[in-house]
């Protein structure tokens, strides 16, 4: 193995005004610039808009979250229409048709906010500030391990490279599973993605490795699904500096440098972990390192290639 192979493109649910789509309720919309900008030709997207299928129309009347004994219900502000139920019954239809590899929700919205929604008394201030929309939150019960967010979360630097990560490791699986695949091509990513995995979650990194220890033995099916959802658990869980120290020291100690080269790489390492560099330069060192010594297993890992590297999301300094 010396080369990754060819990325796979994400397809993407997201809401319509996230890319210029006119369906705002005061007929406008809201473009994102990282959406429609950087990410937009790496990625299939499918755009939904809830309020424009539940047949509301645009402009329309404005909406917000309202509690009853039943949990939030959807309200029109004035006319006082509720349409939770017609909301919830196109959610659950979305849901069991989606096929995508993740979601980007409108922030703040009623329907479609993920986090924060302000949860309104009939009158008087709100009786909570920690709603989530009503269509968001079938999609996202419906499929838990799907990675989600909203526009406005996607201006933290580690939350979006956690989210585009998360999205193109899902669209790699997805590629494989749904093609005519034999249980060494499963034993064949799964080697691959050794180190991205370890990254996040060592104690699934480990339940990986035993569920793949069973290639060829069951049911095909049932090793499909039994990978998925230990590899989606995985990435569900976002690196931190530490685990990424962890895996640079293993990838190090499988690179043939001499001690002069291997002490400066275990410094650079250091400096990553003391926040005085990004991840992408111990990473981008390790990987010319690699290179130069042919070893093919480092050099192969989607650890070093997660995602397009013209998105550079790998530059900001860890806090």
């Amino acid at each position: 193995m010396n080369a990754l192979p060819a990325m796979a493109r994400p397809r993407v649910a997201v809401s319509g005004c996230l890319l210029g789509e006119p369906v705002r309720f005061n007929g406008g919309h809201s473009r994102d610039r990282f959406l429609t900008g950087a990410l937009d030709p790496h990625v299939d997207w499918v755009p939904i808009c809830p309020e424009m299928e539940a047949g509301l129309g645009t402009p329309r009347e404005t909406l917000r979250l309202e509690s009853s004994g039943d949990g939030p219900r959807l309200m029109t502000r004035k006319t006082r229409v509720d349409l939770t139920d017609r909301m919830t019954a196109l959610a659950r239809a979305r849901a069991a048709a989606l096929d995508v590899d993740g979601y980007v929700f409108k922030a703040k919205s009623p329907s479609c906010g993920v986090h924060g929604i302000p949860v309104h008394r009939e009158s008087g201030p709100p009786a909570d500030r920690r709603g989530r929309g009503v269509y968001a939150g079938v999609v996202i019960s419906a499929d838990p391990l799907l990675p989600v967010e909203d526009e406005g979360r996607l201006h933290d630097a580690l939350l979006r490279e956690t989210f585009v990560e998360r999205i193109f490791a899902h669209a790699r699986l997805r590629e494989l599973l749904t093609g005519d695949w034999r249980p060494r091509d499963l034993v064949a990513f799964h080697a691959r993605h050794k180190m991205q995995i370890l990254a996040h979650d060592p104690a699934t990194y480990r339940l990986a490795g035993r569920v793949v220890a069973q290639a060829g033995v069951g049911s095909r099916d049932r090793l499909a699904a039994d990978y998925a959802r230990v590899f989606r658990m995985a990435l569900a869980r976002k690196a931190s500096v530490g685990r990424n120290v962890n895996v640079l020291h293993h990838c190090l100690g499988m690179i043939s440098v001499d001690p002069v080269q291997r002490a400066d790489l275990v410094e650079v390492i250091a400096s990553y972990q003391a926040g005085l560099v990004p991840l992408s330069v111990p990473a981008t060192l390790l990987r010319h390192h690699a290179r130069g010594e042919d070893s093919g297993y480092v050099l192969d890992q989607s650890y070093f290639a997660p995602y397009p590297a013209d998105l550079a999301l790998r530059n900001h300094v860890p806090a």
